[in-house]
């Protein structure tokens, strides 16, 4: 018989996502077809002239041996660009930029970097998984700020008990946040910021949907707060943005010597980023206005088309200013599950239920606008369908 895993592995919680694989396969083999609205994977190609900077690199024989631990200077030099040129700030790529193989792996990376046994991770009730599950991977405890609809999904950093802030060695923010879709105003970045001051909190900012904003709004960044560079790092993806989720590829920037910290820890476990990869992200992040438009533009379509669908059947629903998703309340008499299995079974749409993102979740579902406007606008009036009463829209 083999050992067990670590007791930090066998003893998370069951993911969610796992199961909704599970509930999919199931009504697979029943013969039923759906509409998968579960997982934000973008189902639009990448842009062609991404994919001719990737082609042209993959046959150059200089990118086939080992990556740079660290990344390839030109592409450190384009996201600092891009920082540059979307919020100001400057940044010297070879101290204060990171490769990373998506941002979710450099998530995972820095939590594990400074959050062990003994130490707390402040993380937000509803959260993206991997900010709650990599510090508990590492031994750490999660303390899981309280987040509701009336705050705007924000957290209040002074409802902190002083005995877990004590213990606190992260704190993560996520605007705009997946799974909620919520925003954030510089004033609250300037509150994480004294907080995380305050408490010698490494500050942990995931922005990885800054470029996918409508209405006018426009995401900050966390360092256009004065001495956010004392405590913080940010993380940039390209997978939304360009639709590059496959070619895993993001970057980190900010604190020098978080980033020091993060690049020690990857060494260990990794050997950096594919170098051809890296070419096709810098040229995207050297067009990001260009390229990001185009998203842009497409996901709000498509959520407009939601919206429209959901209001058409009698759902009342606020747009969100931001990302690739639908956050909506589910309706009255459903547990998570039984809403889930329902539009599964009877609407043939899949979702995914809020408790996935953490115990603020709980009584919501997700929609990812990851299917062309006709057919999520059908997916959503199918919902008028069900068989059970549906109240409290």
């Amino acid at each position: 018989m083999l050992p067990r895993p670590v007791q930090a592995l066998t003893s998370l919680p069951p993911y969610v996502f796992a199961e909704l694989d599970r509930l999919k396969a199931e009504a697979r083999a029943r013969g039923i077809s759906f509409v998968d609205l579960g997982i934000g994977s973008p189902d639009s190609p990448v842009d062609e002239s991404i994919v001719d900077v990737l082609a042209k690199a993959v046959h150059d024989p200089s990118t086939h041996g080992y990556p740079s631990f660290r990344g390839l200077p030109k592409y450190l030099e384009a996201a600092a660009g891009f920082v540059k040129d979307r919020f100001g700030t400057s940044l010297d790529p070879s101290t204060q930029v990171l490769a990373l193989s998506g941002s979710k792996e450099g998530l995972a990376h820095v939590c594990m970097s400074y959050c062990g046994p003994g130490d707390v991770a402040l993380v937000p009730d509803v959260f993206y998984p991997v900010h709650a599950r990599a510090p508990l991977l590492n031994g750490a405890d999660v303390h899981y700020m309280a987040t509701s609809a009336a705050s705007g999904f924000l957290p209040d950093f002074d409802a902190i008990p002083a005995d877990v802030a004590k213990r606190a060695k992260i704190l993560i923010v996520n605007y705009p946040n997946n799974p909620t879709g919520a925003v954030a105003t510089l004033e609250f970045y300037e509150r994480a910021v004294a907080y995380a001051r305050t408490h010698n909190l490494v500050l942990i900012s995931d922005l990885a949907y800054s470029e996918l904003t409508f209405d006018g709004y426009v995401a900050p960044s966390i360092f256009e707060v004065d001495g956010a560079m004392d405590v913080a790092v940010e993380f940039h993806s390209c997978s939304k943005t360009f639709s590059m989720a496959g070619m895993r590829i993001g970057f980190v920037a900010g604190n020098a010597e978080i980033i020091n910290a993060m690049a020690a820890y990857r060494t260990n476990v990794g050997y950096g980023t594919p170098t051809a990869i890296q070419h096709a992200g810098a040229y995207a992040l050297d067009n990001h206005k260009k390229l990001s438009a185009k998203a842009c533009n497409r996901y709000r379509s498509r959520r407009d088309a939601v919206v429209a669908a959901f209001r058409e059947i009698g759902w009342e629903i606020e747009p969100p200013k931001a990302t690739m998703y639908i956050w909506q309340p589910i309706p009255e008499g459903y547990t998570e599950w039984e809403w889930t299995k329902a539009l599964m079974e009877q609407a043939h749409v899949v979702v995914t239920p809020g408790i996935a993102f953490g115990p603020g979740g709980a009584g919501y579902f997700r929609i990812s606008l990851v299917a062309p406007e006709q057919v999520l606008g059908d997916a959503i009036r199918r919902l008028s369908a069900l068989d059970a009463p549906v109240a409290g829209r």
